[in-house]
């Protein structure tokens, strides 16, 4: 039986929305992530680090920027023991700098994604997928990349009908 795996990345604490500062208890990657399992069975993971960014918005996007220079892939507070059960991972994240946070990168460079579909969930305030998707071809060779889903982060709340179609075609729901 085809199974499929939400894996996401979100972050909460300081975030840009349209050009102003808000604290949130919940990021906008998470919000999305939330109103998807109540619209087709899957599995869910949080990718976190283990040393996470900083609360402070401007704080964090300048530990992002340097951990992209660098390449770096930091740890995980956990992983998944296998990914062998799952045909499909929906593969959610908010936009860093035109791609994944460096965390995902980890996530995806831990598995053999050989066979298995992934379908992009980015969350932005304008950006897009950036260049995310070529990103995940590059960190997960073997795996059929499907056309992403960009949310406006700031509207999370009230991309169910976005996502719902997304998924559709997708064949999940």
């Amino acid at each position: 039986m085809a199974k499929t795996l939400i894996a996401f990345f979100s972050r909460a604490d300081e975030n840009y929305f349209g050009g102003a500062m808000r604290y949130v208890k919940t990021g906008n990657t998470e919000i999305v992530v939330n109103g998807m399992k109540e619209m087709l069975p899957a599995d869910t993971f949080k990718i976190e680090m283990k040393e996470p960014y900083s609360p402070v918005y401007m704080t964090c996007i300048d530990q992002a920027k340097k951990d992209l220079k660098n390449n770096v892939r930091p740890e995980l507070t956990a992983y998944p023991d296998s990914l062998d059960e799952y045909d499909t991972v929906i593969l959610a994240y908010p936009n860093y700098w035109g791609t994944m946070p460096m965390a995902v990168f980890t996530f995806l460079e831990r598995y053999d994604f050989t066979g298995k579909k992934i379908l992009p969930l980015c969350t932005n305030e304008g950006s897009g997928m950036g260049h995310s998707e070529s990103d995940i071809r590059k960190a997960a060779p073997g795996a059929e990349v499907k056309k992403g889903l960009a949310i406006t982060g700031s509207r999370a709340a009230n991309a169910g009908g976005a996502v719902k179609k997304w998924l559709a075609d997708n064949n999940l729901i």
